[in-house]
């Protein structure tokens, strides 16, 4: 029984913003430099600060690798000030670090924050399949169907032809035979260079025009888009994709299995979500950083899901008193 004036739970999405925003800031200095680690260790740094301060007790499930690779946010590593609630924490600092590097479009900083057991955690397993779609094609895909199928069903239920669909798919040579298939059905296709989290959750902002993002892509973004996209009422589907026989022996000598269909509630398994993207760079879901000498203005993506509600939020940050609170110099 729901009673009503029941006092609200803490959303942790508005909180993650202003984690997403403090990296987009830092890193979106080095728009167009051609330096992606500067611009990844940029990112690294105010993520790390800003969690550091947020009361909740957070490991990281999805984060840039073994301890040994530190200082970036590694696996394991733990975040918040270690109060509760208990959380998994999923980061991606920058999601599109070589259109960063170069002044292209669609670069995100990105969190997600699930209750603490509920992501997939992929191991060394660093690349997936991916089908995924916004909510009015919900129910209707499956990745073990061909991509012409598919597109079929997604046309179908947004009451389209297939030749008015617009797919995206990364720009790799893998992706050849994916393309052929694509034009073979009439549906068109933008390819991206990078950004596959960006590209899934266009797939549920109307206002993007993409309606179904295909291909292998990254196996932590499959998990972040999947917090996302459960937020926002979308579906998402994966196959973790070996890269080779050696590498596809170990991770079945690891339990993983790389024929079994990774669902919603494979990838995180409760409602109970929280996702937050900023804009680095300019694209189609949402505006880069503006910097202005005296303030600096952001563009958020703010998504709950146990309510749906998704926020956009348009930030302005005096940088003299951020200088002022912060030991990083925005």
């Amino acid at each position: 029984m729901k009673v009503l004036g029941a006092t609200p739970t803490r959303n942790l999405a508005l909180e993650m913003a202003r984690v997403t925003e403090a990296a987009a800031m830092l890193a979106g200095r080095y728009m167009g430099r051609g330096d992606k680690e500067a611009a990844d260790q940029a990112a690294v740094n105010a993520m790390r600060l800003i969690l550091g301060t947020i009361d909740m007790d957070g490991v990281i499930v999805i984060g840039e690798g073994a301890k040994d690779k530190a200082p970036m946010l590694y696996n394991g590593e733990k975040v918040g000030n270690g109060s509760d609630p208990k959380v998994d924490v999923a980061v991606d600092p920058i999601d599109g670090t070589r259109p960063l590097a170069f002044g292209r479009s669609n670069s995100l900083a990105t969190v997600a924050v699930a209750p603490r057991g509920t992501m997939f955690d992929a191991g060394p397993f660093v690349y997936m399949n991916k089908i995924a779609v916004g909510p009015e094609a919900k129910g209707r895909i499956d990745i073990e169907k061909s991509i012409i199928e598919n597109l079929k069903a997604i046309a179908k239920a947004k009451d389209k032809a297939v030749e008015d669909l617009t797919t995206i798919i990364l720009d790799r040579p893998r992706h050849e035979g994916m393309i052929s298939e694509i034009r073979r059905a009439g549906a068109r296709i933008r390819q991206i260079p990078d950004g596959d989290v960006a590209a899934a959750v266009m797939t549920a902002w109307p206002e993007s025009g993409v309606d179904v993002l295909l291909g292998i892509g990254g196996t932590p973004e499959g998990v972040i888009a999947a917090c996302a996209l459960r937020a926002m009422g979308g579906e998402i589907q994966g196959k973790l994709f070996a890269r080779d026989e050696a590498e596809q022996r170990r991770g079945r000598e690891a339990g993983y299995d790389f024929d079994k269909v990774l669902t919603m509630d494979d990838l995180v398994s409760s409602e109970d979500v929280f996702f937050a993207a900023t804009g680095i760079t300019d694209g189609e879901l949402l505006q880069g950083v503006r910097y202005y000498g005296d303030h600096i203005t952001t563009d958020s993506l703010v998504v709950r899901g146990l309510t749906g509600t998704v926020r956009q939020i348009i930030a302005t940050h005096t940088t003299d008193k951020l200088d002022n609170l912060s030991s990083i110099h925005y």
